[in-house]
C-alpha cells in the first residue's frame, strides 16, 4: 500500500489543471500527457483491456479470479486539478509526524489549525501538503493513486478474491465535464465508485443540483467629462446585479444542505463587464428557484435602462445522484460494510459539491462517492494525511471482495 504515497506525490507533480474557456476533449493537453504516461504503468503493472480513447478517457480491466458470476465493480478517478488556483509546478512535501502547530508553507502562508481545525483531527501523523504556491492536487489525484495502488494489488495477491473490476480515469471533471463522453456501456460495470470525496471516512450519495451561468454586459463607455446621462458604466451595472442576489446564499454563508449563487469570476471595464456564476442547491424545487431569480434579475435590469444590456447562458450541468441511487441502496450499503471492515467510521452526508459519480448515475450507472482523504482542496491550504490515503486503498480492497458475493 506504500506505493500508493510515492504514486500521489508523483502524479501530483504534474501539471494537469483543467480549461473551462476552451471547447477540446480534454480541455488541456496536459491531461492527455499524464493520461498517456498513466496507460503506460496501468500496462506496465499487468492490467488487461487498457484503452486511452480520443478524448482522453482511460480504462482498464482487472479481470476476475473467483470462477464465479459476480456483479462487475467500477472505480473511477478524475486526473484535471481545478483552474480555480495555480497548479503548475506543485511541490509536495511530507510534515512527519504533525505536531498540533501551525504548518508553515512558506514566508507568508500556513495551515493554522485556529482557521482549519480538522487538521488538529491528525495529531501524530504524516501529512502532505504543497508548499502554498499552488494546490496540492489531492482532488483528485489521491483517487488515482489509490486505485491504481489497489489495483495492483489485486492483480498481484491471488488470496483477494474478487469478480471482474473495471477501473477508469476521466479529464475535465472541475469543469463539470468529466462525464460528458463516458462511455457507460464500454465500461460495462454494473455498479461503480468515485474516489473523489474528502476526509477520511466519507461516503455519499447525494450531491448539488448545479448550474452555471455567463452573464455578458454591455454598456456605453463615453468620455467621462461629458457622460452625463450618456454614459453607461457596464462594470457598476455588474455591482448591482451582484447587490441583487441574497448576500446569505453566498459560499462562505452557507453549510449542509444550504445552496449558494457563488461569483466565479468578475472582468470588466465601462464598455463591457463579464460575470460567471455558479448556482447549487441539494433541493430541486429550490434549485429551480434560484434560477428563475437569476433570471429575473438580469430582467429587471434591462428594464430599468430600457435595452438589453445583459445577456446571460444559463446552463445545467449535472443534478442530484440521490434519486438514482435510492433504488440500489445495497450499493451504499456494500461500501459501508467496506468501510466498518478496514476499521473506519462511516460519515454518509451530502456532498457540497458534485462528482463525475452524479452524471454518470444518470447515464445508468450508480456510482456514489467513497473518500480519498484530502482537505481544503482548490486552494494553497490543502493537505491530505498518509493514513488517509492507505484506508482508501484499503476500502477499494474491501468493497472489491465483498461485491464478488453481491450477485
Amino acid at each position: 500500500m506504500e506505493k500508493a504515497i510515492e504514486r500521489f506525490i508523483r502524479y501530483a507533480r504534474e501539471f494537469t489543471t483543467s480549461d473551462p474557456e476552451s471547447d477540446n476533449t480534454p480541455s488541456t493537453e496536459v491531461q492527455f500527457d499524464f493520461m498517456r504516461n498513466l496507460e503506460a504503468e496501468l500496462k506496465e503493472i499487468g492490467l488487461q483491456e487498457v484503452e486511452l480513447d480520443e478524448n482522453g478517457y482511460l480504462m482498464a480491466t482487472i479481470p476476475a479470479n473467483n470462477g464465479e458470476d459476480s456483479p462487475v465493480v467500477g472505480f473511477v478517478a478524475h486526473v484535471d486539478t481545478s483552474p480555480d488556483f495555480e497548479g503548475k509546478n506543485v511541490q509536495p512535501r511530507i510534515v512527519e509526524k504533525y505536531d498540533g502547530g501551525i504548518i508553515h508553507l512558506n514566508s507568508s502562508v500556513s495551515i493554522d489549525p485556529s482557521e482549519f481545525p480538522d487538521l488538529l483531527k491528525y495529531k501524530g501523523q504524516d501529512i502532505i501538503t504543497a508548499s502554498g504556491d499552488t494546490l496540492l492536487g489531492a482532488d483528485d489525484k489521491a483517487g488515482v493513486a489509490e486505485i491504481v495502488t489497489a489495483a495492483e494489488i489485486l492483480l498481484n495477491d491471488t488470496q483477494r478474491k474478487h469478480g471482474k473490476i473495471r477501473i477508469g480515469f476521466t479529464p475535465d471533471e472541475e469543469i463539470g465535464r468529466g462525464a460528458d463522453k463516458f462511455d457507460v456501456k464500454k465500461f460495462g460495470a454494473d455498479f461503480a465508485y468515485t474516489l473523489d470525496g474528502g476526509e477520511i471516512g466519507e461516503l455519499e450519495y447525494e450531491n448539488f443540483n448545479a448550474a452555471g451561468a455567463k452573464i455578458t454586459i454591455q454598456g456605453r463607455s463615453v468620455h467621462p467629462g461629458f457622460a452625463k446621462d450618456k454614459m453607461i458604466n457596464a462594470s457598476l451595472v455588474a455591482h448591482k446585479m451582484i447587490a441583487m442576489l441574497p448576500a446569505v446564499q453566498r459560499p462562505e454563508h452557507t453549510e449542509g444542505y444550504e445552496g449558494f449563487f457563488h461569483l466565479l469570476s468578475f472582468k470588466g471595464n465601462v464598455e463591457k463587464a463579464e460575470l460567471q456564476y455558479l448556482i447549487r442547491d441539494h433541493d430541486m424545487q429550490k434549485f429551480k428557484e434560484k434560477k428563475e431569480l437569476l433570471l429575473k434579475v438580469a430582467d429587471l435590469v434591462n428594464m430599468e435602462y430600457g435595452q438589453e444590456l445583459v445577456h446571460m447562458e444559463l446552463k445545467d450541468q449535472y443534478f442530484n445522484m440521490r434519486e438514482k441511487i435510492e433504488p440500489v441502496m445495497h450499493v451504499v450499503d456494500l461500501a459501508h460494510e467496506a468501510m466498518i471492515k478496514a476499521g473506519i467510521t462511516p460519515d454518509v452526508k451530502a456532498i457540497r459539491g458534485g462528482t463525475d459519480g452524479a452524471r454518470l448515475s444518470f447515464e445508468g450507472l450508480p456510482c456514489p462517492n467513497v473518500f480519498a482523504g484530502g482537505h481544503n482542496f482548490h486552494g494553497p491550504y490543502e493537505f491530505i494525511p498518509v493514513p488517509s490515503i492507505l484506508k482508501a486503498v484499503e476500502v477499494i480492497l474491501n468493497i472489491a471482495e465483498l461485491a464478488q458475493k453481491r450477485k
